[in-house]
């Protein structure tokens, strides 16, 4: 599939070739972790690739932590996507829902097509504040693990889930399907 690709220049090829050489079964294994299924950690791994390849002009020190972090965090995104699309779970956890937030998911989720709506939206959200969102609701992690496996601070945790939430809320407003 990568030999598809277009690089414009060798530099650009040799940075990929040597991500996709050293880090592709990290990426593997860390797809499996959350999809629990070979066959989907690898498509998930191709798509991260694919995407690796899109943001490869960001990627300076191809062995520096930043740099597997940034490739991990893609991995992880894609997969849990994936694995979202897959179980179609509800994506809320709501006894970990905060109530000083003026948006109620749980008045709002009632059925299938809505979580669907939900996961559409929330796939569309940056990265930035998809991961951390999907990490918390999805997967129950506390805003420390968030913050552990991103790499940022809890507080900058909180901020991207309020700012996920408020983004989803307008959205759901915008749609005419949310009036709180």
């Amino acid at each position: 599939m990568f030999y598809l690709l277009t690089f414009t220049n060798e530099n650009d090829k040799l940075k990929f070739d040597f991500l996709y050489d050293k880090y592709k079964k990290l990426l593997l294994y860390k797809s499996y972790d959350i999809l629990k299924d070979y066959s989907l950690a690898e498509d998930a791994v191709s798509e991260a690739y694919m995407r690796i390849y899109k943001n490869l002009h960001k990627i300076e020190d191809i062995e520096s932590k930043k740099t597997i972090s940034f490739i991990v965090t893609i991995v992880k995104n894609v997969s849990i996507t994936l694995y979202n699309k897959r179980n179609k779970v509800d994506l809320i956890d709501f006894q970990e829902y905060e109530e000083e937030d003026d948006f109620s998911l749980e008045d709002y989720v009632v059925s299938k097509d809505v979580t669907n709506n939900i996961l559409n939206i929330v796939d569309s959200l940056k990265e930035d504040l998809k991961a951390p969102f999907l990490l918390k609701y999805a997967h129950n992690l506390s805003h420390k693990e968030i913050s552990v496996l991103l790499k940022i601070t809890e507080n900058n945790v909180t901020v991207r889930i309020h700012r996920a939430k408020k983004k989803l809320s307008k959205i759901l407003k915008k749609e005419g399907n949310f009036d709180g």
